[in-house]
């Protein structure tokens, strides 16, 4: 009766999953939540570098023509700072 109640993992026998879920699934969620993590943060790196270096955080022009052109130029220029730092390391990988 004391080992019944205090298994969170469901029954002993299912293969030692978490919440009544069989193992297998647990890895590939995990599998899939790490993959989701560093997609996020390559993401929010372009957002976090337009808001420091691109001006994006409070912009000086008025208008959604005129925000959104800033946006796509700001954005560009990131690419190209990420294309430099990409080629530096697919050089030195040589």
């Amino acid at each position: 009766m004391a080992g019944e109640a205090d298994d969170v993992g469901g029954d002993p026998g299912d293969g030692g999953g978490v919440g009544g879920l069989p193992m297998r699934s647990v890895l590939i969620l995990d599998w899939r939540i790490s993959i989701s993590v560093k997609k996020r943060k390559l993401i929010e790196q372009g957002f976090g570098w337009a808001k420091t270096v691109g001006r994006i955080r409070q912009v000086m022009v008025r208008g959604l023509k005129k925000v959104d052109q800033i946006f796509v130029l700001t954005m560009a220029a990131y690419n190209l700072t990420r294309m430099r730092t990409l080629g530096q390391i697919r050089l030195q990988a040589a």
